[in-house]
């Protein structure tokens, strides 16, 4: 039986929400910011509002003569670019239903979400297309390559001749310059379906989640209520356009804005990020934890005090004057002019969260899943509470199904108009996380406080059940092992009932010592006695395991935990 715990804030899109369609906010921006920079990939093109528009035009005439209709799928693969922008907006505008494909899904899974996604073009990236077999997608009417948009491959005389002739068409179309009142998109409705977005998750398998027009206008809804973004200003999009995270905070919101966004082309790294953000200099930065605390452990503690830095999340007392200057080294990494940055997509490291706290640096966190488009959860950092993921957002409403939810986690679950559709061609997966009254079961694990302050504890699956009947969430030992010394990265694991870690290490911390087997067991055996001098009984490590190369992970750089599960010790 649910002890439910209601959040009072539930909301619904006004009427006037409704008029502003997604649609409708994006031609109001691309009017109203005509000559401004709208996109730029990184010591690369810029193109103006003016200019997505007139691009955004040319596909749409592309696609029409080409036969493809709306409500037609088209999916888009590649690294994050200006063009990317361009096409997915294309897409979108012109009543299609955009397919955003992770560029770094492997080929053969690629493969599968063209056919099963039914698209009937393909943009895809230069680095992509080198690995993918067109005979492989039979359905795939063309291919476009996103550098220049030209076509790759092509099945249909109409879309042939439509590229052929694009330049001829966009001048009798408009034949006296293409100027703002020219732009005039369709208007959505709100349980259109907008996008079909594949999960990244840990499973192993990728569904196709239908995302309405409702969740996105929501998700967009809410960052235009939290974060004053301005015409002009610079965002960096950092996280793969392909998840809906990055896609969201970063591009969906940053267009309606008239925000300036930057494409960095590559991974990026601590360095990339320090080079690249001194000169952007962004408003708003999305992020996932992984590379927020890469940055601080490797870039700003050294900075701090060289010998302190390393051990500095360990010092219960720490001066005003190193706060100070850790607080501005941080915020000058990342260009020294945002307003906060927003970490979601897994897990936050506890230690490394509260050193950020411990400086009064300006983050928040938000809490979401890829079906709910994204958001959940989230707080302005200025509210935020120490490891909780915000509160539940306006026009969501979330219960934790647990006796007694302030202590006891149960799992949490929501529904709303961030709400998917559900599961592309699979009922059975959607019936199994949507139940009869519309609640989504996340799968998280969670308690809520009175405020309603929620606290994530781990995932349902991931939870380890040991002989004595306690529940272990790994995730919270990880954190802890994550934050040592010579550990990179962990996975907790149970084997014949005792608790094991998996532990890919820190090999530029270890230096010479990594070298001698002898020795970096022994430094591990070290940092596994420190680790359990922090854990009850129940919760102790029995022995490290040293791995020898970095953990697969999905696009948010969570642990693909399901292969590392049954490893022979």
């Amino acid at each position: 039986m649910f002890v439910r715990i209601l959040t009072q804030n539930v909301q619904r899109l006004t009427n006037n929400d409704m008029e502003n369609s997604f649609i409708k906010l994006i031609e109001e921006s691309i009017k109203n910011n005509w000559e401004l920079n709208a996109l730029t990939d990184y010591k690369g093109i810029t193109l103006r509002y003016k200019d997505v528009a007139r691009k955004v035009a040319k596909m749409h005439i592309m696609l029409e003569e080409g036969g493809i209709r709306p409500g037609d799928k088209v999916a888009v693969c590649g690294r994050n670019s200006a063009h990317w922008v361009v096409a997915f907006l294309g897409v979108i505008t012109y009543g299609a239903v955009a397919v955003p494909i992770l560029h770094e899904f492997k080929p053969d899974n690629i493969h599968h979400i063209v056919n099963h996604s039914e698209a009937r073009m393909l943009f895809a990236g230069d680095q992509v297309w080198e690995n993918l077999n067109e005979a492989c997608m039979p359905g795939l009417e063309a291919i476009v390559l996103l550098t220049d948009f030209s076509l790759l491959v092509s099945r249909s005389e109409r879309i042939s001749e439509a590229r052929e002739r694009l330049n001829e068409l966009f001048g009798h179309r408009f034949p006296r310059n293409f100027r703002p009142e020219h732009v005039a998109y369709r208007r959505d409705l709100p349980e259109e379906l907008a996008i079909i977005n594949y999960t990244s998750g840990t499973t192993g398998y990728s569904k196709g989640v239908m995302l309405p027009y409702r969740s996105i206008l929501s998700n967009v809804m809410l960052c235009r209520e939290r974060i004053d973004l301005r015409p002009g200003d610079s965002v960096v999009s950092m996280l793969p356009l392909g998840h809906v995270f990055g896609m969201v905070f970063d591009f969906l919101f940053g267009v309606c804005q008239g925000a300036h966004l930057w494409f960095l082309t590559r991974m990026p790294s601590p360095k990339i990020i320090a080079s690249s953000f001194a000169e952007i200099r962004p408003r708003v930065i999305s992020s996932v934890p992984l590379v927020v605390e890469k940055i601080f452990k490797k870039m700003i503690l050294p900075r701090v005090d060289t010998k302190l830095g390393r051990f500095l999340l360990k010092v219960p007392i720490v001066s005003d004057k190193i706060k100070m200057k850790a607080r501005e080294e941080a915020m000058q990494v990342f260009g020294g002019n945002f307003i906060e940055i927003i970490i979601g997509g897994a897990p936050f490291n506890a230690e490394v969260e509260a050193f950020l706290r411990l400086i009064d640096f300006p983050y928040t966190i938000a809490y979401g899943m890829t079906e709910c488009g994204p958001i959940i959860c989230h707080n302005f950092w200025t509210n935020l509470k120490y490891t909780s993921c915000g509160q539940v957002v306006p026009r969501m409403e979330l219960k934790i199904d647990s006796p007694m939810p302030h202590s006891v986690p149960g799992e949490l679950l929501c529904r709303g108009e961030n709400l998917m559709l559900g599961y592309y061609k699979n009922p059975e997966a959607t019936s199994q996380v949507i139940d009869p009254q519309g609640w989504l079961h996340t799968g998280d694990m969670a308690v809520m406080d009175d405020e309603g302050h929620v606290f994530i504890k781990g995932r349902c699956k991931n939870m380890l059940l040991t002989a004595s009947g306690q529940n272990i969430y790994p995730e919270e030992i990880e954190s802890k092992l994550n934050n040592m010394l010579y550990v990179s990265e962990s996975i907790v694991i149970l084997h014949h009932d005792k608790l094991v870690a998996l532990v890919y290490p820190d090999w530029s911390e270890l230096g010479d010592a990594g070298h001698d087997p002898g020795r970096v067991e022994a430094l591990m055996d070290d940092c596994r006695r420190q680790l359990n001098g922090q854990l009850p009984a129940y919760a102790q490590i029995s022995r490290i395991k040293v791995w020898p190369e970095e953990f697969e992970k999905t696009a948010k750089k969570s642990i693909k935990r399901y292969l590392y599960q049954d490893v022979r010790l």
